[in-house]
Order: C-alpha cells, then structure tokens, then sequence
C-alpha cells in the first residue's frame, strides 16, 4: 500500500453506488480506506436519468478538492465516465457497465445470454424498475449473509428506464487510467460481458471468483484494486 506524502493533496476516493442500491452498500469499503488515511465519499445518484446522475456526481465532485479516483459498482460504471471534472485522475469499474460512445447502458447490460437465475426486470406501474426481492440472495448477491441480504433488498431503490437508454457521450476511460475488477461469478453481468468491456477499455484487468457485489461479499478484493489505482495517482 501506498503512503500518503505529505506534500501531496491527499487522494479522494469517490464511491459511486449502482441500480437498487444506495451508499451503504460500501460500508465495508469506507471504514478500511479511510483508516488508510484517503478521504472517502459516496456519492448519492437520483437514479432518475443517466443526465441527472452524471449531473449528481458532477455536483459531489464540485465540493472536493484534490484528485479523485472514481470508483463505480454495476450500472454507474457508465456515470463514472460521464463526468467531465479534471480532478478525476483514475477510474475503478467493480463488476460494472461500460458503454462505447453511441452506446446505452442497457446495449452492454443486455450483450450476450442472461444468467437462468437472473430476474426479469420491467417498469412498474409508476414507471420504475424494482429489483425482485426474492432473487437478491440468488442473482444480485448469491454470496452474501442473511443479514447483508435483509439490509441490500430493504434500502434497494428503484431505477428509471432514463437511466438506460440513452446514448451516451465520450466516456472518460478514454483518457484516464482505469481498473477493472471482472466478477467471475457474477449472475447479472456475465464475466464474459465485463471482459469484453475491460479489453475494449483497455483497463488492468483483475479477476476475482465474486459475486455481483464484492464491496458487500469480497470488500478485500475492492479493496485491493482501489488501493492499486489509488497507488498509481500518489506516485503520479
């Protein structure tokens, strides 16, 4: 692990939650980077439309100062490369979506054959897609206790299809370093799928035998990638 020189700002990590999810989900994340001396935020989306939570990270991202390293779970993969700030230095992508330029966050999400044990997601009445509550413990987080998995389904919060649809622009990976940590046993985004998006990126690949939520199931793995990446920018 890297030290932290004194006559460097202090690296800021910025954890960025995906679809059904919200920042607790990187409880197990936060405590471990900040005891390392990082400062750490998670950063809240609307998941309203793939513009409002690019504009949301933007606006988290306003209030700090010194360089950034972005990291974002599943869907927010995309948000993550949507943001134009300079303070951003690094990428993380844990298990995550990274459309091309022209591309929709559900193009990616949907390359390939579902996993059998995937849900069937569809809008509400209202207009919002919720995550089964059934199917967390056997797709979204096979791995996870029966406590992370009361906690992952009760605070879930629903996405908008605005989220997926729209085509998005030149995506940040393009010019800053990125790291992507490739879920193997992951019954969302198949291994395979988020290969071909780490390839395609050109990112430092690194493998775990994980499930589509590592930060809650593997948080050492997470961790382990960050800190790498977080590395790279002190020694820059």
């Amino acid at each position: 692990m890297s030290q932290q020189s004194t006559h460097q700002p202090k690296v800021h990590i910025v954890l960025v939650h995906g679809a059904w999810a919200d920042g607790s989900g990187w409880a197990k994340v936060i405590t471990p980077l900040a005891a390392d001396g990082f400062a750490v935020t998670a950063a809240p989306l609307p998941l309203t439309s793939y513009a409002d939570d690019v504009g949301a990270l933007e606006h988290t991202l306003d209030r700090i100062a010194g360089p950034v390293v972005l990291v974002g779970h599943a869907y927010s993969g995309a948000v993550i490369a949507g943001v134009q700030s300079e303070k951003v230095k690094a990428l993380v992508y844990v298990a995550a979506l990274a459309p091309e330029e022209g591309e929709t966050v559900a193009d990616v999400f949907y390359r390939g054959e579902p996993d059998p044990r995937a849900p069937q997601l569809a809008p509400d009445d209202n207009g919002l897609i919720y995550f089964p509550h059934e199917t967390f413990a056997t797709a979204y987080a096979q791995n996870a206790t029966a406590e992370d998995l009361a906690v992952l389904s009760t605070v879930q919060r629903p996405i908008s299809p605005a989220c997926i649809m729209a085509p998005v622009g030149r995506p940040l990976w393009k010019d800053q370093p990125s790291w992507f940590l490739v879920a193997e046993d992951d019954r969302m985004i198949a291994a395979g799928n988020q290969r071909f998006m780490a390839e395609r990126m050109q990112a430092k690949q690194r493998v775990f035998p994980v499930d589509h939520t590592p930060m809650v199931t593997a948080p050492e793995a997470v961790l382990q990638v960050i800190r790498e990446a977080a590395g790279s920018v002190t020694e820059a």
